[in-house]
Parts: structure tokens; sequence; C-alpha cells
């Protein structure tokens, strides 16, 4: 669960005789973000077609400027580039390509990432941490193995919801969901996630 310090901003004077904050107002905690991904994969792939570019076509004019005969392969982009028409199916299919990875380095640009980890609540402002999706399920799975009635229980964290299936060796299957998802209820107010993901929960009676 990584942790982070965001700069504090400057705060107001405290007057004296004004009211501190509640035990319930802090227990609440501040509302955070998802961390930041350091996108190092996308950075290093885009650097990489840039610098074997660059090189390629700086060697190829240091060539031709030595008196030597431009590379075939710039040539043949040179002709093929002043011949072909715009809509010729190679000119759509590339324009095609570079829309697509510039709209894919837009979205990587403008989104956080790290979609792997679920903020929480913070104690105090500009404090910020995360719990990973797997350790989540964990500390629910165990939680619905405590339920009387629950022989096995597969739990799925996502953003937006945790999926919950659970076989019932005994005990009325209805009392069972009720149970369980009293439990999982409980357990993920106890995670302190910053925004709780919705609890579906289904359960089977095995009798094998």
């Amino acid at each position: 669960m990584p942790l982070t310090k965001e700069p504090e901003e400057p705060r107001e004077p405290t007057e004296p005789g004004s009211p501190n904050p509640t035990a319930g107002e802090r227990d609440r905690g501040h509302r955070t973000h998802r961390p930041w991904s350091a996108r190092r994969l996308p950075s290093a792939l885009v650097a990489s077609v840039i610098l074997v570019a660059a090189v390629a076509a700086l060697v190829d004019v240091v060539a031709v400027r030595a008196g030597r005969p431009a590379a075939a392969w710039r040539r043949h982009l040179a002709d093929a580039l002043a011949t072909r028409p715009v809509d010729d199916v190679w000119m759509l299919t590339g324009a095609a390509v570079a829309a697509a990875v510039g709209i894919w380095l837009i979205v990587l640009a403008l989104t956080p990432g790290l979609r792997h980890w679920l903020p929480l609540r913070s104690p105090v402002p500009g404090l910020r941490a995360s719990l990973d999706r797997d350790g989540a399920a964990d500390l629910l799975r165990d939680a619905a193995m405590r339920v009387p009635g629950v022989s096995k229980a597969r739990i799925r964290v996502r953003r937006h919801r945790i999926k919950a299936r659970a076989d019932v060796r005994f005990r009325d299957p209805r009392q069972v969901k009720d149970d369980l998802t009293a439990v999982l209820d409980e357990e993920r107010g106890r995670l302190a996630l910053a925004r709780p993901p919705r609890i579906v929960v289904r359960v089977r009676q095995r009798t094998n």
C-alpha cells in the first residue's frame, strides 16, 4: 500500500475558541485520488521510435552531404508520398495508424493509470494511500469464509463493483446471502476506500 505525501497547503490560523474537528469527522477522512503512473514503457517505446527514425534520417543526410546517393528507403518514401493519391489504401492505413497512436498517447497523458490500485480515505489532507485490488479481494474472501454455511468464496474487486460468488453447503442460501452481504459490507467499510464499490453477491447450493 504505497503512501505519498503531497505538498501541504498554507493553513489559516485557528482562532481562539474555535471548535476542533469531532471524532466522527476525523474517521470519515479525506477523499484521495488514484496515483499517476510513470508511463515508463510507453515513454520508452515512443522515445526509441523517434530516436531510430532521427538517427536514420541524420545518417542519410550526412551521406548525401558527403556526395553519396540518398538511401533507397528515403527515395522510395519520397516518391510514394509525391505520387500516391490521398485516397490510396496505404495512405489511409498510415493515417489511421498515426491517428490511433496519437489518441493512445493523449489518453495516456490525460489518465492516471494504475487501475489495479484503489485510493483510500486519508486521515489528513495531503497524505495519499492506495490498496491493491488483489489485497482487497483477499481480505474480503477471508471475511466471506467466516460466514456459516459458506464452503468456498470467490471475490473479484473492480473499480465500481465487488463481485462475490459463494458455494453454500448448509443453511438456507437466502439467509447465507444476507449474512454474506452484511459481512462484506462491514469489511468494505474497514478498508476505508475513497470510492467504495458496489457489492454484488451470488450464492449457489452445493450438495456434493
